[in-house]
């Protein structure tokens, strides 16, 4: 699992804009990159919402909002559009990605376990190292939260 200080794995992923995005790409800027499960959830929904409108507030403090989860994404487009959000989601369907940073793992619903995404944030300085890692986070009130990190 992926501690402050790391360096952040390289990864290239198809965003929702048809392009495929790396890591280094963000160089020179502080990335805030979030694994989710799924599009069209309700915490799914939620938090991409609270980082939407926090966008100015990102902005400010010169970091880059980027979502991650195995839809699709000709998907992530569709959720984009629908809940006008403003920043790049990125298709990671074989979850190699999330399970470099440490956010794919065991997870129990209805008794029932199952491997699946591990709702988790990192934030990536400019030169490609995490400073903060948060694992097990709550949809609701996390944008303002990493916010502060910042």
């Amino acid at each position: 699992m992926l501690e402050p200080g790391d360096r952040a794995p390289d990864f290239k992923l198809e965003g929702d804009d048809g392009k495929t995005h790396s890591l280094k790409e963000f160089a020179g800027k502080t990335l805030i990159l979030y694994f989710y499960p799924k599009d069209n959830t309700p915490g799914c929904t939620t938090q991409a919402c609270e980082f939407r409108d926090s966008a100015a507030l990102y902005k400010k403090k010169k970091a880059v909002v980027v979502g991650v989860s195995p839809d699709k994404a000709t998907t992530h487009g569709k959720f984009r559009d629908k809940f006008e959000l403003n920043f790049l989601l990125l298709a990671d369907p074989d979850h190699k990605v999330a399970e470099a940073y440490g956010a794919w793992g065991d997870k129990v619903l209805y008794g029932r376990k199952y491997k699946g995404i591990i709702r988790s944030t990192f934030v990536i300085d400019e030169k490609g190292k995490v400073v903060s890692a948060q694992h097990k986070v709550s949809p609701k009130g996390h944008a303002a939260a990493i916010l502060e990190t910042l």
